[in-house]
């Protein structure tokens, strides 16, 4: 792969912590996303074999896949971005423990806890986007224990939770 690749001006920044050959791959996949989706989604995987440590690149795949309408790849590479951000900030890798103890985790320490927080709004969305509101539910129960603040915009997507229930009901 060649270095002297431009890049569109909207470029995406991704951490500027991830190795170089990861964000080059990821920023070529942007790119061929626009116009060949079999060349990103094989971009991105490869960038993944690379590094599987990079929490950037399961975004990048979770929202990729959203995007393409493959939900379930979607939910996939979240789950898979839950596990890798639990496993690197050192706390469990299923909410609900984290919910049991919230004060015993502090969810705004680090990059990592943060990605996981961003990465449950993701979760519920997606199961809302599947027609799975129950877990989707369970979910932004949990996201707002252990997000009081609010920092991951969780809130948008309880909003968007409530109002289907309204319509369901």
């Amino acid at each position: 792969m060649s270095a002297s690749v431009k890049f569109s001006e909207d470029a995406i920044l991704f951490s500027p912590d991830m190795p170089q050959e990861v964000n080059f791959l990821l920023q070529t996949a942007v790119v061929a996303g626009r116009y060949d989706k079999a060349k990103a989604e094989d971009l991105f995987l490869q960038a993944l074999q690379i590094d599987r440590q990079c929490l950037q690149t399961y975004f990048a795949l979770y929202k990729f896949y959203f995007y393409q309408a493959r939900l379930q790849d979607a939910e996939r590479y979240v789950l898979a971005g839950l596990q890798e951000a639990a496993r690197q900030g050192g706390f469990p890798d299923d909410f609900a423990l984290l919910t049991e103890q919230p004060k015993r985790w502090d969810m705004y320490q680090n990059e990592m806890a943060l990605f996981y927080l961003y990465s449950m709004k993701a979760l519920a969305f997606i199961r809302l986007r599947l027609q799975q509101r129950p877990s989707a539910e369970v979910v932004l129960s949990c996201l707002q224990r252990l997000d009081p603040e609010d920092r991951s915009g969780g809130s948008v997507i309880m909003d968007l939770a409530l109002a289907l229930q309204e319509e369901g009901e």
